[in-house]
């Protein structure tokens, strides 16, 4: 019996990490300094939105924070005791802001409902002028997230952090102008009720692709009976089986398998080919094959 063993290994490009650090760390400047404005403003007006924003605002700056040291770690090499790096450490903080933004949402919705039925009065005036502000450092703060954002669930969460904040500005405004204009002051908690229930479906959403990754699940984006039946028509190929597909951190997909040749077939152009299939169809970069005997799989499933 002989086994073969074929690794290949895919990499983050430095200079979009650095990339992303700078972003981060531009956009949590711009967070801390109109989070301060927003938490004077709020106590001065007396606004639930204001200080939901703030409260928003806040957890930005802390998630923002999280996500550029996560950003770092991950970029430290492998060692002996961390074999794949520290790229986890990014999924890890994109768990914190999901987890953290649900739990701001869920104290300001009770908040929120015990204002509706004993309104309290607010400087509409005051009130729209602060949410405006916040507003506008919130789309620069997107502006500047958006180009990582695809490239990492750890982005992806501190940029889900900022638009949420910019609908609870934007929901801060609208109520301030109504209590200004009208004296409806109930559309303080009212809007501070919507905020909570759209930041709470986004966060966990977001939650549950990190809990997805740290639990190595297929990534959603693949099909398993594709990877499957597209291995299995590779050149010299006759059977995969103990086939497992996982993510380690965003962007970086794995795989694993088991496969029988044809009687004589070169096993290295075997797995040559089927490098070539994983990475031209399906992106999948980081491969670890294990070529068996005929016969050594009778009794196995194609996934254990």
């Amino acid at each position: 019996m002989t086994h073969d063993h074929h690794h290949h290994h895919g990499h983050h490009p430095g200079a979009a990490r650095a990339d992303n650090r700078l972003r981060l760390a531009c956009t949590l400047g711009l967070t801390l300094a109109y989070m301060v404005a927003e938490i004077v403003g709020g106590y001065m007006a007396d606004s639930l939105s204001l200080l939901a924003d703030a409260g928003h605002m806040f957890s930005d700056a802390a998630g923002l924070g999280l996500s550029l040291f996560a950003a770092w770690i991950a970029g430290r090499p492998p060692t002996p005791q961390h074999s794949y790096g520290y790229y986890r450490a990014e999924i890890l903080a994109a768990l914190a802001n999901g987890a953290m933004l649900i739990a701001i949402s869920i104290l300001i919705l009770i908040e929120a409902v015990h204002r509706l039925s004993a309104p309290e009065e607010v400087i509409g005036s005051l009130m729209a002028g602060i949410a405006a502000g916040g507003l506008l450092v919130n789309i620069i703060g997107l502006w500047i997230l958006s180009a990582g954002r695809s490239e990492s669930l750890n982005m992806h969460g501190a940029w889900l952090h900022l638009i949420s904040d910019a609908l609870g500005s934007a929901a801060a405004l609208v109520a301030g102008g109504l209590v200004w204009a009208l004296g409806w002051q109930w559309a303080d908690p009212v809007a501070s009720i919507l905020i909570t229930v759209l930041v709470v479906i986004s966060a966990w959403n977001l939650v549950k692709q990190a809990i997805a990754v740290l639990m190595e699940s297929t990534p959603a984006h693949l099909d398993v009976d594709e990877v499957l039946g597209a291995m299995i028509t590779a050149p010299g190929v006759v059977e995969v089986h103990d086939l497992h597909i996982w993510t380690i951190t965003s962007g970086m997909d794995s795989l694993s398998a088991h496969v029988v040749l044809e009687a004589g077939y070169e096993s290295h152009a075997a797995l040559d080919g089927l490098r070539a299939v994983l990475h031209d169809r399906f992106a999948i970069d980081h491969i670890t094959i294990q070529v068996d005997a005929a016969g050594e799989s009778e009794c196995r499933s194609s996934f254990s």
